[in-house]
């Protein structure tokens, strides 16, 4: 059984979910697609892959472990499959890196009424479970991943007239997910918030003014969006909210720090602690956590989008600069996002990866003993 942790984060290493693909699992999503191979053959290659990155994670050292996402092309695009009424559009903003390189991508858009029409992660945990010795861990996508990428150009009118009833369906949606996962005795569930990280970004701020929306009400309608989804679960179910500015192919979407969302997110999300990215500048200064007075944060220092190995000592000082702002007993050490959002993964290597993984367990023991 999973302890309450009261206020910190329930592991002080942790990692956000994704993992690479190895290349078998990386050809057989290939293979399965072009129908060279068929579903059970495909299933069996994931099954196997599975078992492999969980004994990966926990001879690591880690004490939660995640099916590194494989059985998901994308962090969300299992949902658009297993919620009726979703198809997939363009979306309104594009991934970049420091070089200018941009990249387009998609996003989800109502064209029917939704509905659960199968599970959405249940097998994921349910797999997971009886082949992990350590915790295991389900991320989900936080609602808000279903609507701010195309926020004024999200559903069919005929099917939504408003963001509000739109959000009404998604709830229930995810409360009917929730009550399953914890009926199969998931007591760890991530979500991944993009959103509102990029709303913390003045470019993407303006970006979603020009095309006619309200960046503030959306920060609000997100967060009471959040909170209405993990209403009625289990007290005993432990939430963390990862914030992300986007992750693929070691590109991102959005930059800037979390101060203009920090007092009403942290203040109001109904959760046990925060993964919050903060592995360069584009994350700004650790100012913001002054806002987090009874949860935890999980200090994403370690880049998954490089092979660089971050030094313990200066990740030791920059747990101690956050400090400042919240207690280090509230604090855990995590890399900045996953390391592979889609199949493609990040620019890195499983020897970089390990290494990475590795690090965060080492920077943990000698940041907390």
């Amino acid at each position: 059984m999973l302890a309450r942790p009261n206020g910190r984060p329930p592991f002080r290493a942790d990692h956000v979910g994704s993992l690479l693909r190895p290349p078998e699992l990386r050809q057989a999503y290939k293979d399965h697609q072009a129908k060279r191979i068929d579903g059970e053959y495909f299933a069996q290659i994931l099954d196997r892959c599975i078992r492999d990155v969980v004994a990966l994670q926990e001879a690591a050292g880690f004490r939660v472990v995640t099916d590194g996402e494989f059985r998901r092309g994308s962090y969300w695009g299992r949902f658009v499959e297993r919620i009726e009424g979703f198809v997939i559009r363009p979306a309104a903003f594009k991934f970049r890196d420091d070089h200018g390189h941009e990249v387009d991508f998609t996003a989800t858009y109502a064209a029917g009424r939704l509905s659960r029409s199968k599970p959405l992660a249940l097998d994921e945990f349910v797999f997971l479970r009886d082949v992990a010795a350590a915790t295991p861990k389900i991320t989900l996508p936080a609602p808000s991943t279903m609507h701010f990428y195309r926020c004024t150009d999200f559903a069919d009118a005929a099917a939504y007239a408003t963001a509000e009833s739109f959000f009404a369906d998604l709830i229930r949606i995810y409360r009917e997910e929730i009550a399953a996962l914890a009926d199969a005795g998931c007591r760890y569930i991530q979500l991944d918030e993009v959103a509102l990280a990029l709303l913390c970004d003045p470019a993407i701020r303006a970006k979603v003014e020009e095309a006619g929306a309200e960046p503030d009400r959306l920060v609000d309608l997100y967060i009471e969006t959040l909170n209405a989804a993990l209403s009625g679960a289990p007290p005993d179910v432990i939430f963390g909210i990862h914030m992300c500015r986007g992750n693929f192919k070691g590109h991102y979407l959005g930059s800037g720090g979390y101060e203009s969302v920090a007092e009403r997110f942290f203040a109001r999300a109904r959760v046990n602690h925060f993964l919050l990215e903060y592995d360069t500048a584009r994350a700004g200064d650790f100012r913001p956590l002054r806002f987090v007075q009874d949860k935890g944060v999980v200090l994403g220092l370690i880049s998954s989008k490089t092979p660089a190995l971050e030094s313990i000592a200066d990740l030791k000082r920059r747990a101690e600069e956050a400090a400042r702002y919240i207690d280090l007993d509230r604090l855990a050490i995590s890399p900045q996002c996953g390391f592979a959002s889609t199949v493609a993964g990040n620019p890195i290597t499983e020897t970089d990866e390990r290494a990475k993984l590795k690090l965060v367990v080492d920077a943990a023991e000698e940041i907390w003993h």
